[in-house]
């Protein structure tokens, strides 16, 4: 055993040894559980233990707990060291509170209280150890008691410089933490001129807590563009002789000066133009060491001054206002597309994609365009090909649109699966977005459809559809080409889609050809329909309907197929009853009944197209909202997606989004159209290639708004229910007594008000208010502060309704914004009409908007008023919190008026999986293994408002004996919590 000088702790040393020395598992778990006997009762026997046998025995359990044992003893000892002046034994003490004291200790403010003491000591060495301890633990607790003493060290003129060092990283550990825990003072304005400080370790610290300070309020630290400029300047001036002590194989401070390029890019180009001049000459001194001859072969050399350079590039593209430099820089990326360093290829491939947003350096890039298209076909590694991709999609123009998307389609046959459906995306938009010609167009989603037709998802199909419905130019050629492409042996299913739907539109326009005539047409759809999907037959069934229409001469034929079992008695009720419906029409009705329910379909609205929606989905910051033009602004776009190029002229048509089936409707998260103006009601018959929803009667309006016509003339209502619910059979067509009751008191609430509203506080949707003349459905949707509630108002009877008025009325402004759009006058009979409510939650409220309506019938004013189902419990979202946090949190939230408790019967049998659902409706999350008894509910959720956010604890403890709960809420506001407690308490 080596010999211990001095210090060195010989017991330890000793210990060490005989733990290496053991043979097996066991013998070391023997050798440790004598130890730690032996250190307790020295803990709780020996009164006279001094400063050095504590610090030893700390040290063993300390090294105890590296080995992987628990240590449940000697905390207190560990905080005991804090108070020796021996540096030893205080370096001991913070090194075991730091590995073994959590946030949660009981210790921590007694741990707390020693740190301060040390802060306002003399000691620089006590100092340092100090704010190490502070940034490695870093709670709460610490930021709330130390939060304005770590600011005082920092800007202090006696301060010394490897404690303002240290204070800068602790402060910054303590500001992320917790940033309201640190209080404003002078310390934030003085923090910036740590960027002039001679320490150049002083300044990278202060760099990178300036970098957050200015991400939460940039307008307060305005001041430090300046000085990071100035410092930037000094570093890529000098040469790597005169930065020594930081120089990097042969490049000047890298960290610092990738630190400060992106303390830049937080804000826009300096208005300064002695400043941005300063800045423009640093940013073209990078960019010509980059194109010097490297000072070292090793990577390290490479690294740092390629980190260097792409910050500053990065710092290029986000100003956006330097023409010179921005060519530059992307012909210096140019030169890496081709480097045999696979990471430079990456990041260039990357940088050029954001280069290609600038209209100054967009010509530039498409210079490289043959280079990437070659990048695309052999690069091996799949991360670099797609960015290749999206370097293409980019770049492209109306100039090179045809000659990129052929590329992309090339290739696409033997591209990665994983960067398929991505690639199938990006090339139906670059086609529709530039098509001169929109034969083109349809040539290329059909070869689209036919090499990748696995990836080709709804949104290309439906677009390609609407597309040739909006223009008739292409209509002829659409259903020749699609009738071509049908004829291949082998045909995807989406082609067959697409098939059927234009030949159902626009057969008759090749009907004249005797290779194209209708019974040739159908028996090609027809042969196709066995391989099929059911929602595939469906639309093949809706096209064979719409060729009786169009082609009477094969109606028999057509009625043949709708007659057979394998329709008639089809197991999938949706075909069955598709197949009985489109056989009693045309059977049935006349032809100009048949002719008006089987019209052409109208043009659809402008609106943006979904496959933009899409993309922004997948990769939200590839597809920017609008196109980039050099506005200095600092805010980078990659693609031009929804616009067109800076150098080409705008599309002329803009064709509007798909036509979505009820189907896919459903699936789309943004039900309200939360990010999208919502189209205007078209009083229209839907098309029946629409997929249906089950409505009694021979109704043909299968889409989500109402059918005009009642065509079957069968007993089903009129109206077409949006939540697919069937109207009551025998509902009375007469107003007797709700019309009365209606009308009776202009200001009461409408019967059953208090119960619907209730039923909307553990969901968003639903049916709100239904009488014999009028059914109100809801669909609400909330994000943050904000929310969006859709009022659809159904008119359930034939007549007309006059005057027809709705408002919404809030008792306080200032705390609920409400803002809507009135709705048209007369709602026609069997109609349906929507109204848009926005709602911004600015405080916690406790008062409900009530919905106000007024109209005629039959000269009789009706007037309804309902509670709209808004609570505060609805701008609230869950949150995890681990078992610790919530009990942590629970105490803190321990004054009696923060908590509403409540014990009620429940209303019936007590379901485990239903009150989950309940509760995960009302906004909370579950957070299961909390609470010891498995039968209990704990649950957390932060309700959002303009101000603040209020958090949320609840527990619910069912007695399923009894049949009562125990429902308890803590939240920081009395008022909150009596609220959501009585929201709950009726929901069990």
């Amino acid at each position: 055993m080596p010999t211990v000088k001095g210090d060195g702790m010989r017991g330890l040393a000793v210990f060490i040894s005989d733990i290496r020395n053991c043979k097996s598992k066991e013998a070391e778990v023997k050798r440790i559980n004598k130890e730690l006997a032996n250190i307790r009762s020295k803990f709780k026997g020996d009164k006279t233990l001094d400063g050095y046998q504590k610090k030893k025995y700390v040290c063993k359990l300390l090294f105890i707990f590296l080995l992987g044992h628990d240590i449940d003893f000697g905390h207190m000892e560990a905080v005991n060291l804090l108070s020796s002046n021996k540096y030893t034994e205080k370096q001991i003490g913070y090194l075991f509170i730091s590995v073994l004291v959590n946030e949660n200790s009981d210790l921590i403010q007694l741990v707390i209280q020693n740190i301060k003491t040390d802060l306002m000591s003399r000691n620089p060495i006590h100092i340092n150890l100090a704010l190490h301890c502070i940034a490695n633990i870093g709670s709460k607790a610490m930021a709330e008691g130390l939060g304005a003493e770590v600011p005082k060290l920092l800007v202090s003129a006696d301060t010394i410089d490897q404690v303002k060092q240290s204070a800068s990283l602790c402060l910054l550990r303590l500001y992320r933490t917790s940033a309201e825990s640190i209080p404003a003072g002078e310390w934030q304005s003085r923090v910036i001129h740590l960027l002039n400080d001679q320490h150049m370790g002083v300044v990278t610290a202060a760099c990178s807590l300036i970098h957050d300070l200015v991400q939460k309020n940039p307008d307060d630290f305005k001041g430090c563009v300046s000085l990071a400029v100035s410092r930037l300047s000094r570093i890529v001036t000098s040469s790597y002789t005169d930065l020594q002590d930081y120089t990097y194989y042969f490049v000047p401070a890298p960290w610092l000066s990738v630190k400060l390029l992106r303390l830049m890019q937080m804000y826009g180009p300096p208005d300064d133009p002695a400043i941005r001049g300063r800045l423009n000459e640093c940013l073209e001194t990078i960019l010509n060491k980059a194109q010097e001859p490297p000072k070292s072969k090793k990577v390290q050399h490479s690294n740092s001054k390629n980190a260097v350079l792409f910050e500053a590039i990065n710092l290029i593209i986000h100003h956006d206002s330097e023409p010179n430099l921005l060519v530059r820089a992307c012909n210096q990326l140019g030169q890496f597309l081709q480097h045999r360093e696979t990471n430079l290829r990456y990041l260039a491939l990357e940088s050029m994609c954001l280069l290609a947003s600038s209209e100054f350096s967009r010509e530039a890039v498409k210079k490289h365009q043959e280079t990437v298209v070659t990048s695309l076909k052999t690069e091996r590694d799949v991360s670099v090909r797609q960015r290749a991709v999206d370097l293409l999609y980019a770049m492209c123009d109306r100039s090179n649109a045809e000659e990129i998307v052929g590329e992309m389609l090339d290739y696409l046959e033997k591209a990665d699966y994983s960067i398929r459906e991505e690639m199938v995306l990006k090339v139906a938009i670059l086609a529709e977005k530039f098509a001169v010609d929109y034969t083109w167009y349809v040539d290329t989603i059909l070869n689209l459809i036919r090499i990748a037709g696995d990836y080709v998802s709804e949104e290309v199909w439906y677009r390609v559809i609407q597309i040739v419905i909006n223009r008739e130019d292409v209509q002829g050629y659409a259903a020749k080409t699609v009738f071509e492409a049908l004829q291949a042996p082998a045909c995807h299913e989406n082609m067959v889609k697409v098939g059927g739907y234009i030949l159902g539109e626009f057969g008759n326009l090749i009907a004249g050809d005797p290779r194209s005539s209708p019974l040739v047409q159908f028996n090609l759809l027809h042969s196709k329909f066995h391989l099929c999907s059911p929602s595939t037959r469906g639309l093949l069934l809706s096209a064979y309907v719409k060729f009786i229409n169009l082609f009477p001469e094969i109606k028999m034929t057509i009625q043949d197929v709708l007659k057979s079992d394998n329709q008639l008695r089809n197991a999938d009720a949706e075909l069955q009853q598709r197949a009985v419906e489109y056989l009693y029409l045309s059977a049935k009705t006349t032809a100009d009944v048949l002719a008006t329910v089987l019209e052409e379909m109208p043009p659809f609205p402008e609106r943006e197209s979904s496959l933009l929606a899409k993309l922004k989905k997948k990769k939200p910051n590839v597809v920017p909202t609008e196109p980039k033009k050099g506005t200095g602004k600092g805010v980078v776009e990659v693609n031009n997606t929804a616009g067109e190029s800076s150098t080409d002229e705008p599309v002329s048509v803009s064709p509007p989004s798909p036509p979505q089936p009820a189907a896919a409707a459903v699936a789309s998260t943004d039900l309200l159209g939360l990010d999208s103006a919502p189209a205007p009601a078209q009083p229209t018959v839907q098309s029946i290639f629409e997929s249906p929803t089950t409505v009694p009667g021979l109704d043909i309006g299968f889409g989500a708004a109402p059918a005009v016509n009642n065509v079957g003339g069968g007993g089903g209502s009129l109206l077409v229910d949006v939540f697919g619910a069937p109207p009551a059979a025998g509902q009375p067509a007469t107003v007797q007594n709700n019309v009365a009751a209606a009308a009776t008191d202009q200001n009461a609430m409408a019967p059953g008000a208090e119960d619907n509203f209730r039923k909307f506080v553990c969901k968003n949707n639903g049916v709100l208010f239904e009488n014999d003349l009028l059914q109100i459905g809801v669909k609400s949707e909330y994000r943050a502060n904000l929310g969006r509630v859709g009022l659809f108002f159904g008119n359930k009877t034939s007549y007309q309704f006059h005057g027809f008025k709705s408002g919404v009325t809030t008792p306080n402004e200032d705390e609920l914004g409400v803002q809507f759009q009135p709705v048209g006058e007369v709602v026609e009979g069997g109609a349906q009409v929507q109204q848009m409510i926005n709602l911004e939650c600015k405080t916690d409220f406790l008062d409900i908007p009530t919905l106000q309506i007024q109209f005629q019938y039959a000269g009789i004013p009706q007037h309804i008023n309902l509670k709209v189902p808004v609570m505060i419990s609805k701008f609230m979202y869950p949150t995890e919190m681990s078992s610790a946090d919530f009990f942590s949190r629970w105490k803190q939230l321990s004054i009696p008026s923060q908590e509403a408790q409540n014990i009620f019967k429940a209303e019936g049998p007590v379901d485990k999986e239903a009150n989950k659902t309940k509760l995960l409706g009302f906004g909370l999350s579950l957070l299961e293994g909390v609470d010891p008894n498995p039968e209990n509910f704990v649950s957390a959720g932060i309700i959002n408002t303009k101000g603040a956010q209020i958090g949320c604890l609840l527990r619910l403890e069912p007695n399923l004996q009894a049949m009562m709960y125990r429902l308890t809420l803590r939240t920081s506001k009395e008022s909150v919590s009596r609220e959501l407690c009585e929201l709950l308490s009726t929901q069990f």
